[in-house]
């Protein structure tokens, strides 16, 4: 790093977790028997918002609807490359009735939405790199949905393997730095997709398990602040290292249902 890192404003949507609940079991972190305390999940979400806003970030909302507890997990509603929105088509039933309150939001504010014909969870698989899109699967998207993408953004779109199942989704083993870099968790991912990752990033951050199950990689980056979990201590003093700014943010109530700050931040990149 030859100077400071420089942040860029963002703009964000999130969704009020007012309904939030763990009441299926989808993914290995879900058990229906272990209660949400909601109260302290909406304290922390406030928390998020109003450190975003702090950082200069503009954070908008969509309205949350009773009966879909994790519509709180902004990012898996679209991707939103160039100011074109792919929606979703989530794998779980449980989930699928979310694509149609997010739908209409960003076609209120005048957006045109895709809908994808294949398995498409928006941020949680599809993330936007520069010059790319990294693309995960293995447990939720399909590498349907990542040809779908490339045609429908004209990006390449670079598919990546998930292998643990832990690591569901590709946000939860990888987030972006800025738009040459990145952090990523290399045992999450077949070891192809870990030969391709070293190849297009050698300086990238690495994370250990630990700090990755304490979802340190579900973090949110404008250039300089990484929004992360506090738990990732290691991982938080590898980003100082490379000049970045950790910005911890305790979203611990959201890991019952296996997300954390950037499954609840959906970027809106025009």
């Amino acid at each position: 790093m030859t100077g400071p890192r420089v942040p860029s404003p963002r703009r964000y949507l999130v969704c009020d977790p007012g309904h939030f609940a763990v009441r299926y079991a989808i993914n290995p972190w879900m058990r229906p028997d272990r209660p949400v305390d909601v109260p302290l999940a909406q304290r922390q979400w406030r928390t998020l918002v109003d450190v975003y806003r702090a950082h200069g970030h503009t954070v908008e909302t969509v309205r949350a609807v009773p009966g879909l507890p994790d519509m709180v997990f902004a990012a898996n509603a679209a991707v939103v490359v160039g100011g074109r929105v792919l929606g979703s088509l989530f794998l779980a039933p449980e989930r699928r009735p979310e694509s149609v309150p997010y739908e209409s939001w960003f076609k209120a504010e005048g957006f045109d939405v895709h809908r994808p014909e294949s398995v498409c969870e928006g941020e949680g698989d599809l993330v936007p790199a520069g010059r790319w899109i990294l693309a995960g699967t293995g447990f939720r998207t399909t590498r349907e949905a990542h040809r779908e993408a490339q045609e429908f953004f004209g990006v390449p779109v670079i598919s990546l393997t998930l292998v643990d199942p832990y690591f569901y989704h590709l946000d939860t083993a990888l987030f972006t730095l800025d738009e040459e870099n990145i952090a990523y968790y290399p045992e999450a991912f077949s070891p192809g997709s870990r030969e391709v990752l070293a190849r297009l990033y050698p300086d990238a951050v690495t994370a250990t398990r630990e700090d990755a199950m304490a979802f340190g990689l579900n973090s949110v980056s404008d250039g300089r602040h990484v929004f992360i979990s506090p738990a990732a201590t290691g991982l938080a003093a590898r980003l100082t290292d490379h000049g970045y700014v950790p910005v911890p943010v305790d979203l611990s109530e959201f890991h019952k249902a296996g997300g954390g700050i950037k499954c609840c931040t959906q970027e809106i990149r025009s």
